[in-house]
């Protein structure tokens, strides 16, 4: 599992948006509502987490950079044992070991009481939404009741990787901070130092990241580059070993068998798209494989179909493609 937002401290999204916040919040000027940009894995949460931490009294700590703390701070104890009560969380809630699709209209009414109280032991309190592109449409509209009126003392942080998808009305009324993503040698210099892997490693899983430190960050598990091999190797190779898609099948039950599942199909699928671009306009139907497989993991788990039989149709579809190009 990769490490999440609220347990990093040593990560510096992207130094202008701390200093852009640490000059509002010095000025006085500090807005009511962040709405943090990006893409997927681009830093928004872990900014979200280090304000939250900065709000809520943490002591800063600047050689972790503008918005910096230390993870033995009481405060960032607090928040890391999501204990802390001046701060609430909006994300998908798991229940029965699936993610739900959406974050809810009740969840998104927990705001309204929440900001309607004063601090207990910050100056502020702090709501974290992540992500916003989760809401669906009546809690989208809850939110947008608190924006309206922004809560005296309140700050929330919307995370969006499409920011195009929420509601004008909700846009209008935040500040946006947009997180660019990160230059391959970046990206490559943070994979070698937290993970320790060899310059060759960094380079490859910096270049699989697409310019996100998050997922580069997720790439650099062990289990993540296996099953990154694992799909090139099915990509390029003339012929699928049926024995070893068979003996990696029988390794998706249960809850980390989800996850298994989840990480080949997506590296499968960026194989398939890295084919798709290599091909150019001879590649129309790698294209079209690669928009059908990427339908396949939400619907394996929104109808709950057999992961096994999911990925052995995907490899007969992958053949398929193969075939029809000879």
């Amino acid at each position: 599992m990769s490490e999440h937002p609220r347990d990093r401290f040593d990560l510096i999204p992207d130094a202008a948006a701390e200093a852009a916040f640490v000059d509002a919040q010095q000025r006085g000027r500090l807005h009511h509502a962040w709405l943090l940009c990006g893409v997927e894995g681009s830093g928004k949460a872990t900014f979200a987490y280090r304000a939250a931490r900065r709000l809520l009294g943490a002591a800063p700590n600047p050689s972790r950079g503008p918005l910096g703390a230390d993870s033995y701070d009481p405060v960032s104890r607090q928040i890391a044992a999501q204990s802390h009560p001046d701060l609430l969380v909006l994300e998908r809630l798991v229940e029965g070991g699936k993610t739900k699709k959406s974050i809810s209209v009740d969840q998104a009414r927990d705001l309204p009481e929440f900001f309607s109280k004063s601090p207990s032991q910050a100056h502020y309190r702090v709501a974290i939404i992540d992500a916003a592109d989760d809401l669906n449409l009546n809690a989208a509209n809850a939110l947008l009741k608190v924006l309206e009126e922004p809560p005296e003392r309140g700050v929330l942080f919307l995370v969006t990787h499409a920011p195009g998808r929420l509601l004008a009305t909700i846009r209008s009324r935040c500040r946006r901070l947009a997180f660019p993503v990160w230059p391959q040698h970046a990206l490559e210099e943070m994979v070698r130092n937290r993970t320790g892997v060899s310059s060759a490693e960094a380079s490859r899983i910096a270049g699989m990241a697409g310019g996100s430190p998050g997922q580069a960050l997720a790439l650099a598990s062990g289990a993540t580059l296996e099953a990154d091999q694992i799909a090139q190797d099915w990509v390029n190779a003339e012929h699928v070993d049926r024995a070893e898609a068979l003996a990696i099948a029988d390794k998706f039950r249960g809850a980390e068998g989800q996850e298994r599942f989840e990480t080949l199909m997506e590296r499968l699928i960026a194989a398939v798209k890295v084919r798709a671009l290599e091909e150019g306009a001879s590649g129309a139907k790698w294209a079209d494989l690669w928009t059908r497989l990427s339908d396949l993991p939400d619907r394996t788990a929104a109808i709950n179909l057999d992961r096994a039989d999911v990925l052995a149709g995907a490899l007969a579809d992958l053949q398929r493609t193969k075939a029809a190009r000879g």
